[in-house]
C-alpha cells in the first residue's frame, strides 16, 4: 500500500508556480555531500496482505505465558472487554492534546471523570488529569514539595528502585539532593528516618505496598515526616487501595503511583499512567492539567481546564515542571475499568490477589530450603530464598509460566487475581521438581 499526495502533474505546477524546474532545486543551497543520491537500504514496499503476514511472523515469535509470577511495578490484572472497547472509539483514539480545550467537552469530561475517581480512591481533594507513569508522578511530587528553603528529598530504599532512579535524576537536573532511606526487615527503618530529618528536608516518599510487597507502618511514617517539618508523599499501588487504608487517612499531602493496574495491559512497558491527587493546600502546586466543572452562558452543566499553575507555557521560567499534557486515552481507560469495576469489583480483586500470593507463598515455603526473606504483613508480592534460582526460573519458563524476579537475597514473587490454584500448583510442583534434582 501506498500514500500519494499528488500527481506529477500538480508537483510541476507547484514547481512553476515558485520559478523552479525540478524539485532538486529546492535544495541547491544544500552542500551535496549532505544530500541522499543513493536508494535507501529499506525493504520494498508490501500489500495489505503481505504486511499482515509479515506482522503475524513477527507476533509468533512472542512467548506467551499461561502464568505470571511476576510484577515489581506492572501487573497482569483481567481486564473487561468493554475496557477495551470503550477506549478505542475513534472519538477518543484519534484526539490529540484539547488545545482549544473547551471545544472537547467529550474528552475532558472523561477526564474529570477520572480526577473523581481518583479522589475517591485515594481519599484526597484534587487530582490532576494524570502524567506519564508512576515514576514520573512520584518525582514530580517531590518537586511540588520544594521551596527555597527546603531542597532535599527523602525516599525509602523500598521504593521501586526504578522510581527511585527517576526522583534522582529529576533531583539532578534541578542540583536538589536525594537521600534513601535505609531499609530494615524489608521496610522503611523509622529510626534511620528520624535521624535524616533535618531542617532542609521537604519530602518524604514511602511505597504502600512497598517493592518487595510488604505493608509498611505508613501512618506512623506520615507522623514522623509531619514532625520533621516534611510533606509526606505516598506512592500506591491503586489495587491494593481496595483494602487499605487511603494515603489520606494515613496523613499523606499528595498521593502518587503506577496507574497500570487500572486496566492497561502489560504491553511491552507502556505506555502506562501515573497517577497524582493531593489535599487542597497542596492543589496549586500539582503539574499539567486539571479539569473542573461548571456552567456555560445556557446553565448547562461544562467542562473546563481550571487549573494549570505549575505549567511551562503559564509560568515559564518560574515554573517547576515541564509536563503541559497528560496520559488521557490511558486515563480514559482507568476511568472505565474503575467504573466497570466498583468498589466492591476492586475490593474483591484486591482479595484474591492477596489470597492467591499468600497460597503461593505457603507452598513455596513448604519446599526446602525455601525461605520467605521478610517477615510482615504483604500484599501480592513477597521474596523467598531459592536455591538453583536460574534452574528453578527456565524449567518455569519452560512451561509457559513467567517466574518471579531475581532480587538480591532471593526472588520476588507475584500472584494476581488471574492466577488460579491449580496453575499456582502446577508452579509449585515445577519447582520442587527442580530442587529435587
Amino acid at each position: 500500500m501506498s500514500y500519494v499526495p499528488s500527481t506529477p502533474a500538480e508537483r510541476q505546477e507547484m514547481l512553476s508556480a515558485v520559478g523552479l524546474k525540478d524539485w532538486r532545486e529546492l535544495y541547491r543551497d544544500v552542500p551535496p555531500q549532505m544530500l541522499l543520491t543513493k536508494p535507501l537500504n529499506i525493504p520494498h514496499a508490501m500489500s495489505e496482505l503481505e504486511a499482515s503476514r509479515a506482522m503475524q511472523a513477527l507476533a509468533a515469535q512472542n512467548t506467551q505465558f499461561s502464568l505470571i509470577l511476576r510484577g515489581a511495578g506492572a501487573y497482569d490484572h483481567y481486564i473487561p472487554s468493554i475496557v477495551k472497547s470503550v477506549p478505542a472509539k475513534e472519538e477518543f483514539l484519534t484526539a490529540y492534546t484539547p488545545y482549544q480545550a473547551e471545544m472537547s467537552q467529550g474528552v475532558l469530561q472523561s477526564i474529570f471523570e477520572y480526577q473523581t475517581m481518583i479522589c475517591e480512591l485515594t481519599g484526597m481533594d484534587v487530582s490532576n488529569a494524570s502524567v506519564y507513569d508512576g515514576a514520573t508522578a512520584a518525582a514530580e511530587a517531590a518537586a511540588a514539595c520544594r521551596d527555597r528553603k527546603r531542597r532535599v528529598t527523602l525516599i525509602s530504599g523500598a521504593v521501586n528502585p526504578d522510581t527511585i532512579e527517576t526522583v534522582r535524576t529529576y533531583c539532578y537536573g534541578t542540583n536538589d539532593e536525594l537521600r534513601v532511606i535505609p531499609v530494615k526487615d524489608g521496610k522503611t527503618d523509622p529510626d534511620a528516618l528520624n535521624e535524616l530529618l533535618t531542617e532542609d528536608v521537604s519530602a518524604v516518599i514511602v511505597q504502600q505496598p512497598n517493592f518487595f510487597g510488604l505493608l509498611e507502618d505508613a501512618e506512623a511514617l506520615g507522623e514522623i515526616a509531619h514532625a520533621g517539618g516534611a510533606q509526606y508523599v505516598m506512592s500506591c499501588n491503586p489495587i491494593a487501595l481496595g483494602i487499605l487504608k487511603t494515603p489520606r487517612e494515613c496523613g499523606a499531602d499528595l498521593a502518587v503511583g503506577e496507574g497500570q493496574p487500572l486496566g492497561l495491559p502489560l504491553g511491552f512497558g507502556g505506555p502506562y499512567l501515573g497517577y497524582m491527587a493531593a489535599t487542597k493546600a497542596m492543589m496549586r502546586k500539582l503539574p499539567g492539567r486539571i479539569v473542573g466543572e461548571t456552567t456555560d452562558s445556557n446553565g448547562q452543566r461544562a467542562y473546563v481546564l481550571s487549573l494549570q499553575a505549575r505549567e511551562q507555557h503559564i509560568r515559564r521560567e518560574k515554573a517547576s515542571s515541564n509536563i503541559c499534557s497528560n496520559e488521557a486515552l490511558c486515563a480514559l481507560t482507568a476511568a472505565v475499568y474503575l467504573s466497570v469495576m466498583g468498589p466492591n469489583g476492586l475490593a474483591e480483586a484486591a482479595r484474591q490477589c492477596m489470597a492467591k500470593a499468600h497460597y503461593l507463598c505457603e507452598q513455596l515455603t513448604k519446599l526446602p530450603g525455601v525461605e520467605r526473606v521478610h517477615s510482615g504483613d504483604y500484599f501480592h508480592e513477597f521474596v523467598t530464598t531459592l536455591p538453583k534460582r536460574e534452574q528453578v526460573l527456565a524449567a518455569l519458563e519452560a512451561e509457559g509460566i513467567l517466574g518471579g524476579l531475581p532480587v538480591e537475597g532471593g526472588v520476588l514473587w507475584c500472584a494476581t487475581e488471574k492466577a488460579e490454584k491449580a496453575a499456582l500448583d502446577r508452579a509449585v510442583e515445577i519447582v520442587k521438581e527442580v530442587l529435587a534434582k
